[in-house]
């Protein structure tokens, strides 16, 4: 790793980043199959609705398992895992013919499958190899996800409309299994270097004083002896809980327009190229905004661009359902998109901030459930309200107004430097 060559936690990122594309590009975008799989199983929006919005639960409730795993088992094993159940679900799905086995293959069993390759099985490996600039490689992360959104949501689109949603599907599943096998067996490797990409002793601790998980001993009182902090004290303080609240409405959000936002265009006229390139060029734009909010991130307070991202997010979803002309879906689409990566990242970064790379992998899959939670939401009430009122402004509209309250709780996050630790125990000598 001396002189001029790369550091080797970059090819990591970069590996990881491609996964990160399949993974949530496939899970965000059910929207080009939503109508075809209606139409050719006999299905109402609300019943295929349900399915997704079950499988958004199994893919948040897996989170924490996959984190657990990775810190148990390593994260080349835990993608294995997920590859061999991405390929079974995916071939169960093709041959799915009723409600039950399409809700068991592609609700149930692709979503745990997803889950064990998603970016909480990434983000602690992530987080080890980098310090200096982990905001930086937590983005370029993150820009996989967009990719995902930029490349697979009109690929998908063309793939559908010429081979059918069946074989899409299985064209996924090779291409997937043949890029996740290298990636985990030649590529990731889990133990860092000693001082990661700083390639030198730490830097000092800033001077900010560290929050206390309890404040009734001052963490370097005489005779006392820290202790790592647990999970479980972890999840009782109140940063813990302002991200997951936060990552709620980002997975409200990003579930609906990943499973509603291309049908909602559709039923507002455009056609399913031009509203499969507006959801897709939010994804395009937002690769290479990424990139600059990684580097900010590394700069100035985390929490203030996660704010910004999403007030201008929720706003995105109002033009969104309001746009009725190519010209008004694009722009709304370019603006969005500006922002549009990066809430993940930005919440996987001050995870680690504040509770320590240790954490990090357990913390972030239990806040995915909240995430997922809210992507299980919306996705019902996507097909449902629409059934119900004929209107996609209930969902849409709700999404805005969540991102809007996730903007003000994420202003009380602590500020860059803060660390939560655990109540210091006596020693024999005290």
């Amino acid at each position: 790793m001396g002189g001029k060559s790369m550091y080797y936690g970059w090819a990591i990122v970069w590996a990881a980043t491609v996964l990160t594309l399949l993974t949530v590009g496939l899970r965000l975008g059910a929207g080009p199959f939503f109508l075809p799989m209606t139409q050719d199983l006999g299905m109402t929006r609300s019943e295929l609705s349900s399915i997704i919005a079950a499988g958004m639960l199994t893919y948040g409730l897996t989170m924490p398992l996959a984190g657990q795993l990775v810190t148990s088992w390593g994260t080349r094993r835990v993608l294995l895992l997920g590859a061999l159940f991405v390929a079974v679900s995916i071939v169960g799905t093709i041959y799915a013919q009723g409600v039950l086995s399409l809700a068991l293959s592609y609700g149930v069993g692709l979503s745990i499958g997803l889950a064990l390759a998603s970016p909480v099985s990434l983000t602690p490996v992530i987080s080890r190899w980098f310090v200096r600039q982990r905001g930086m490689a937590l983005f370029v992360l993150s820009a996989g996800s967009m990719a995902g959104i930029a490349i697979l949501t009109p690929l998908f689109t063309s793939s559908i409309s010429t081979f059918g949603w069946q074989a899409t599907l299985a064209g996924f599943a090779a291409v997937f299994t043949l890029i996740t096998l290298p990636c985990a067996l030649f590529v990731i490797r889990d133990n860092a270097p000693e001082h990661a990409d700083t390639l030198a002793a730490p830097a000092p601790v800033r001077p900010h004083a560290p929050v206390q998980a309890s404040c009734a001993v001052p963490p370097h009182s005489a005779g006392a002896q820290a202790h790592p902090l647990r999970a479980a004290a972890a999840v009782r303080t109140l940063p813990f809980w302002q991200l997951t609240l936060g990552m709620f409405a980002c997975g409200f959000s990003m579930n609906l327009l990943g499973t509603h936002g291309v049908p909602m265009l559709m039923d507002h006229g455009f056609d399913a190229r031009s509203s499969a390139f507006g959801i897709a060029l939010i994804g395009l734009v937002a690769i290479f905004s990424s990139f600059a909010l990684g580097k900010l991130s590394d700069m100035v307070e985390r929490r203030y661009i996660l704010a910004i991202i999403y007030t201008v997010r929720g706003l995105g979803f109002f033009g969104l359902v309001e746009a009725l002309a190519p010209w008004q879906l694009y722009s709304v689409a370019s603006v969005g998109g500006l922002v549009w990566a990066g809430s993940v990242a930005l919440s996987s970064a001050i995870m680690a901030d504040v509770y320590g790379t240790r954490l990090v992998g357990v913390l972030c899959g239990w806040a995915y459930v909240g995430h997922q939670i809210g992507g299980m939401i919306s996705s019902w009430l996507g097909g449902w309200a629409y059934e119900a009122f004929g209107t996609h402004l209930i969902a849409f509209g709700a999404a805005g107004l969540l991102l809007f309250g996730a903007a003000a709780i994420s202003l009380g996050l602590p500020s860059r430097g803060t660390t939560i630790r655990a109540r210091p125990i006596a020693t024999a000598a005290e």
